[in-house]
């Protein structure tokens, strides 16, 4: 059973790893994975309130070694960029956690991507340095420049997916579509489904519009 939210217990490392890329129901993820008491729960919104953490994860795009255990100390679960990016490294050091697998249907998801968070006002990367980590992770790290180009994002999208079922092995892991709902997530983190919980949707496009322009002011 997953420990209770609220208990305080001596931190043990991340338990569930989420590989899939944002976009795909992360955020709706992230509540139900602390609801479920895998909190809190690791996702890019975390850096607006976590003193530090954009310069961690600016050095780790740099190529600065990754002390994992202080990026995410205290924390149970990691979803959405840029964990999932190091989604490899962080099975290396947490070898017990369970791998979660976010897909979606790749043409919404690039509408979603395009809409959304490709959206956001993008400061110069030479004079922010969220927008720099943002750009050396997702942008050019993850799709080489070509996010515009529709074809080549799905491609890599595809194929992260493809890669992600080859490099972590079966048992550890959940492919899932959040909107399957809780059961297949319980069953694999092996709790029980929240009675009379409905199942966090959370971030839509509306939503997210509106929470990135409250971050932006």
């Amino acid at each position: 059973m997953a420990d209770q939210p609220g208990v305080l217990q001596e931190w043990s490392g991340l338990k569930v790893i989420g590989a899939g890329f944002g976009r795909t129901g992360t955020f709706s993820l992230k509540n139900a994975l602390e609801e479920l008491g895998f909190g809190p729960c690791y996702h890019m919104t975390e850096l607006f309130d976590r003193p530090g953490a954009t310069e961690q994860w600016d050095a780790i795009a740099g190529g600065a070694p990754a002390d994992w255990n202080a990026v995410f100390e205290g924390y149970q679960a990691a979803v959405d960029w840029p964990a999932c990016a190091f989604y490899e490294e962080l099975m290396q050091v947490y070898p017990e956690a369970k791998v979660l697998l976010t897909i979606r249907d790749p043409e919404k998801w690039y509408q979603s991507v395009i809409s959304t968070i490709y959206q956001v006002p993008r400061p110069d990367p030479a004079l922010s340095l969220h927008a720099h980590m943002v750009n050396a992770i997702i942008w050019q790290g993850t799709f080489d420049g070509k996010i515009e180009d529709k074809d080549y994002a799905i491609a890599v999208f595809l194929q992260h997916i493809e890669e992600v079922k080859r490099q972590v092995p079966a048992e550890k892991l959940l492919v899932y579509d959040v909107k399957e709902g809780w059961e297949p997530l319980c069953a694999f983190l092996g709790v029980e489904v929240p009675a009379g919980k409905a199942f966090p949707h959370l971030n839509d496009r509306e939503n997210f519009v509106g929470r990135a322009r409250q971050q932006q002011e």
